[in-house]
């Protein structure tokens, strides 16, 4: 273990490379199926992903369109020219020897993302972002002399995003991980789902003693924000071990063993000129014109840094925020976020936004955790204006207590009986018998019977014991069958005492 002292000796630099796979129907130059989930080993091919000879790449109009929207997500706008490159190396999942991306002229250049880390901004470079075709899956079997080549995935699009060497921490590097993978889920142009690959890390690290940089090592096909942190500490320290017995540190890809929580060494690390790029003469350039790329910025939604911007005026909790962030999608149709934005009353909001994340998401995660149909269904919650007619019925009229409201809240959402933007949430409360009673002369005999029934808690209370009152409180809500405003119930318990 690196002692702070030797630690503190050194700069880390942290570089990502993350490989977004766009969200086509199709392979990025064959009209082929893009989503080999579940399907069985090279059933998703052609004679194009085999790389046949007299084989013609044609190219896919919406990944033009996906990577557009993109580059807006990522601060910026696409270039106007761009065109594709054959990047030669050869492996068994890459059949033409040479894998179709871009080289010198990305269709994104220069952005910017902003990552908070410990309540401060930061400001990460993007240098550049391009299409390419991803390689096929090598897989090789426990115990066997052989691997097997799986070529589904040959030829599914991906864009690129390269950052600038910005980062200089681990936690930075998740942070960013983080805020990447929320971008290109709210740009709408990935599924971004970790666990399938969807959006996958390369990891640069360097440390060196000056301000120049040390040799890096690059971690590939990160699919987690915490396996890149845990990768960045590890190779942090390997790589100061090494300085700190006089050896070099050597420029190689790595992979990342989750078992053992650490990195492994695969191959020496190839640069640009080992891969002899050259244009592809199959391929015309790209052209985008001024009216195309508008037309797609119109049509961008919000954004993860303008929802932020729009609930914080409302006072929501940071956190609550974050969790909505990465538990919603805009493609679920009328979601969290989207409610949020609907309703118009502050405090409402709030208190929506507390039973979302506290009620409504945990409820919904523990019913796929338990692997069961869920009662909670994700995507239909009450309209904005019901969840403001729970609040108001709540926390201004007193009408009903926090559980009955929780309960309320979930009979209005889908699965429950009165999901329909039609009830009214004060009839369905009056039906359901949530409507607690505060008449003060009814609950005041309630209280007198339950003074009566525990006189030795009623005694504790009057010797100060006052913890003793919400046994008395519970007595009545239980006497009441529930109906009993709980706040009055106490009150007249205190004045009953004399309290």
């Amino acid at each position: 273990m690196i002692s702070h002292e030797v630690r503190s000796k050194y700069r880390l630099t942290i570089g990502i490379e993350c490989h977004v796979q766009l969200k086509t129907n199709t392979k990025l130059f064959a009209a082929v199926g893009n989503d080999a989930r579940e399907a069985p080993p090279n059933t998703l091919v052609s004679h194009i992903c085999f790389g046949l000879p007299g084989a013609l790449p044609v190219l896919n109009e919406e990944a033009v369109h996906l990577a557009t929207r993109a580059a807006f997500a990522l601060g910026t706008e696409p270039q106007r020219f761009s065109k594709f490159d054959r990047k030669h190396y050869f492996y068994p999942d890459l059949p033409k020897g040479y894998q179709i991306s871009q080289f010198d002229e990305p269709i994104i250049g220069q952005g910017s993302i902003t990552i908070d880390v410990d309540g401060q901004d930061k400001v990460i470079g993007i240098t550049r972002a391009h299409l390419e075709e991803d390689a096929g899956k090598s897989t090789h079997p426990a115990g066997k002399d052989y691997s097997l080549v799986d070529l589904n995935r040959a030829g599914t699009p991906l864009l690129e995003i390269v950052s600038e060497p910005d980062m200089h921490s681990a936690a930075e590097a998740k942070a960013y991980a983080r805020e990447l993978y929320l971008r290109m889920k709210y740009a709408d142009v990935s599924e971004a789902n970790l666990y399938y690959g969807n959006m996958r890390f390369d990891v640069n690290v360097s440390v060196s003693q000056t301000d120049e940089l040390g040799t890096r090592s690059e971690t590939k096909n990160l699919n987690s924000f915490r396996i890149v942190e845990k990768a960045v500490e590890y190779e942090t320290n390997r790589q100061i071990e090494l300085l700190e017995k006089g050896e070099k540190v050597v420029q190689e890809t790595r992979g990342w063993d989750d078992a053992k929580q650490r990195t492994f060494s695969q191959r020496s690390k190839e640069n640009a000129d080992d891969y002899r790029y050259m244009p592809d003469p199959d391929i015309p350039p790209i052209v985008l014109s001024d009216d195309y790329v508008a037309n797609i910025g119109a049509e961008m939604p919000d954004l993860p840094t303008g929802i932020r911007a729009k609930l914080t005026t409302v006072g929501l909790d940071k956190q609550i925020i974050e969790t909505l962030l990465e538990a919603d999608s805009p493609t679920s149709g009328q979601a969290y976020i989207k409610v949020l934005h609907d309703i118009n009353h502050s405090e409402a909001v709030r208190f929506a936004a507390n039973w979302m994340v506290n009620r409504h998401l945990a409820a919904f995660q523990t019913s796929i955790e338990k692997d069961t149909e869920a009662h909670v269904t994700y995507s239909d919650l009450p309209s904005p204006d019901q969840f403001v007619a729970v609040y108001q019925l709540f926390n201004q009229a007193k009408a009903i207590n926090s559980n009955s409201a929780d309960s309320l809240l979930f009979d209005l959402s889908s699965g429950g009986k009165f999901h329909d933007a039609g009830f009214e949430p004060e009839t369905v409360a009056e039906q359901q018998g949530y409507v607690q009673n505060s008449d003060e002369a009814e609950i005041a005999k309630i209280v007198e019977q339950v003074i009566a029934d525990n006189a030795q808690a009623a005694e504790d209370v009057k010797n100060g014991e006052l913890k003793a009152i919400g046994f008395l409180v519970g007595q009545v809500m239980k006497f009441s069958q529930g109906k009993a405003n709980p706040s009055l119930a106490q009150t007249l318990i205190k004045k009953q005492l004399g309290l």
